[in-house]
């Protein structure tokens, strides 16, 4: 990476903690808190904006009942909906609360994220999940709260993992250069997309998640690693072989 303070924002799912903490506890924590949550909850202002959101792409359904039963669907399906992650962040805030789970973070990125704000890298978050969720999971890991380590979060509120235009308003409300900005992500159509917009990337290629290494063109000529340990920020990383 190019001399001074490089910015790096990161990936979650993937990228500093392991799929399967999302995919295994929060997700089904959700699906089976979701019809109390929502019978407590359904009338506060907080929560009924995002279920009106949710009715009105689901065709208008008026039955909480029903929407539910919808939204525990896209749960099922890993559905990228800004309101059922906004939903799903609240219903977190109580599981963190109660200390039903922590969150998972992987020992190299909960060094390396420490090491790098210790040694004056903005670290920021860009996440298909909901800013609260966000803050949520990193105030609350395994490794301790980790939440004072990073600026600015950013969520599908702000554009698509997958297209250009999202990184480039990013990169417009932190304020710096483009060319001095990383991304860090397990997803390499993720990481096109930030290429095109300027910024830098890393592919994260975790054999926790990814038992078949993804080398050669599946890395879509991403400088690829597989622990937070092989990204140095101080150095320009080299272009992959």
């Amino acid at each position: 990476m190019s001399g001074g303070k490089r910015t790096i924002l990161t990936d979650v799912e993937g990228t500093t903690s392991s799929i399967a903490f999302v995919k295994d506890v929060l997700f089904p924590y959700a699906r089976q808190a979701l019809p109390a949550f929502v019978r407590a909850r359904g009338k506060d202002p907080e929560v009924r904006r995002w279920l009106d959101m949710a009715a009105t792409d689901a065709g208008g359904l008026c039955s909480d009942n029903v929407l539910v039963e919808v939204l525990q669907g896209w749960i099922d399906d890993d559905r990228k909906h800004t309101a059922l992650k906004a939903l799903q962040g609240l219903i977190w805030r109580e599981g963190y609360a109660s200390g039903a789970y922590v969150a998972h973070v992987y020992d190299d990125a909960a060094h390396k994220l420490r090491e790098w704000h210790a040694a004056g890298h903005p670290l920021h978050v860009y996440s298909s999940g909901s800013v609260e969720a966000q803050r949520l999971f990193f105030a609350h890991t395994a490794a301790g709260d980790l939440s004072a380590l990073f600026g600015h979060h950013f969520d599908t509120a702000i554009g698509g993992k997958r297209e250009p235009a999202s990184y480039a308003a990013i990169v417009e409300t932190l304020g710096v250069p483009t060319e001095t900005v990383t991304f860090l992500s397990d997803v390499v159509e993720e990481l096109d997309a930030a290429r095109e917009a300027g910024l830098e990337t890393v592919l994260v290629d975790r054999r926790e998640d990814y038992p078949e290494p993804r080398e050669g063109t599946a890395t879509h000529g991403h400088h690829r690693v597989e622990s937070f340990a092989e990204i140095d920020p101080n150095v320009t990383v080299p272009d992959p072989a």
